[in-house]
């Protein structure tokens, strides 16, 4: 029966890196002139994967919320990302065509060789799946019910490793809040098509010239924001960490007062493709392993480990089909007020 119906998408499930298209909507509005920047080719590439690969559940991880102004899902199945390479900003478009079995990519602005040329690691050709094995009847269903899950690899680290810093000790909604704020207000609109409106996020000059003022009204406090500054002076020494072994990159980013396991973790697994790299120091994480893998809601961090220790290696991946099986405890207080600091 499991392989029979498409998951339901649940909260836990779109953390676990799941993306739905959207639905397609009445056509209307202007035409765009031929030649105009919303019709302008890009640079193209196709490339056959070596096996299945949904693109929702590998670019998934790389999506701030439903408004992430650097990135988008349209209704024909496509993909948007605007992101700042090592040779500027570029916008990169991919789209499985599913009667060849190929990706289809196109990309625009400076950027758009380095994105085209590392679409295969992007989609997951580094990873390596077969290297994990169920050991939990969950674990397997999911497995079985998700066989295009890849873990993407960006070979960029300040792209994650800011917005994860904005996501500590806050809610969801907040910190996608202030990424949003932040990159529309401070980023720069995206090379390409002018649909969908994407920015790219600010430099790392940039980021360290944004007001003190400018990261309250954003929700963002002094020491989260103050993290953000120190990581911005060494973005280059940050962007290293994407070329070495994830053990050495996460202790890498650690360097950085006010980085710790959480933030490198979560980091890490999207710009090296860290299979291992298990996020400890969750807030819900530990007890949404522990009540699918063992009936405890209550597990901590220590206790999570322990379920996930056969999945030495994979810890990441198997904790992602976790999440993706939607098995979540039953809740029994209210969420978590968000705060709004900007409005002291």
């Amino acid at each position: 029966m499991a392989g029979r119906f498409a998951p339901r998408t649940t909260r836990t499930t779109v953390r676990g890196g799941h993306i739905g298209v959207p639905a397609a909507r009445p056509a209307g509005g202007p035409t765009p002139a031929a030649g105009s920047p919303a019709t302008a080719a890009g640079t193209t590439r196709r490339w056959t994967p070596a096996a299945p690969t949904d693109l929702g559940l590998v670019l998934g991880p790389l999506r701030r919320g439903p408004a992430d102004p650097t990135f988008r899902a349209t209704p024909d199945g496509s993909f948007w990302r605007a992101t700042r390479t090592p040779v500027g900003p570029g916008t990169l478009r991919v789209a499985l065509n599913r009667g060849e079995g190929v990706v289809e990519a196109e990309a625009w602005g400076p950027g758009a060789d380095w994105l085209l040329d590392g679409l295969p690691q992007l989609l997951g050709a580094e990873d390596e799946p077969a290297a994990f094995t169920p050991r939990h009847r969950l674990l397997a269903a999911t497995h079985r019910r998700r066989p295009g899950l890849r873990l993407t690899r960006t070979g960029l680290v300040m792209e994650s490793l800011i917005p994860s810093i904005l996501e500590q000790k806050v809610t969801t909604n907040e910190a996608y809040r202030a990424w949003r704020l932040l990159v529309r207000s401070y980023g720069e609109p995206a090379p390409g098509p002018g649909t969908p409106q994407l920015h790219v996020m600010p430099d790392a000059r940039t980021w360290s010239l944004i007001p003190s003022w400018e990261w309250h009204r954003a929700g963002v406090d002094d020491k989260r924001a103050a993290t953000v500054l120190r990581a911005a002076k060494v973005a280059r020494r940050m962007e290293e960490a994407a070329r070495m072994e994830p053990e050495q990159a996460q202790r890498r980013l650690e360097l950085i007062p006010g980085i710790g396991p959480w933030t490198s973790a979560e980091t890490i697994q999207r710009s090296n493709g860290a299979p291992d790299a298990v996020t400890v120091g969750d807030y819900h994480l530990p007890g949404i392993v522990g009540y699918a893998l063992a009936g405890d809601r209550a597990a901590d961090d220590a206790a999570m480990l322990e379920l996930l220790a056969p999945y030495a290696g994979q810890r990441h991946r198997a904790a992602r089909l976790v999440l993706l099986s939607g098995r979540t405890p039953p809740r029994r207080a209210p969420r978590m007020t968000p705060g709004d600091i900007a409005a002291l």
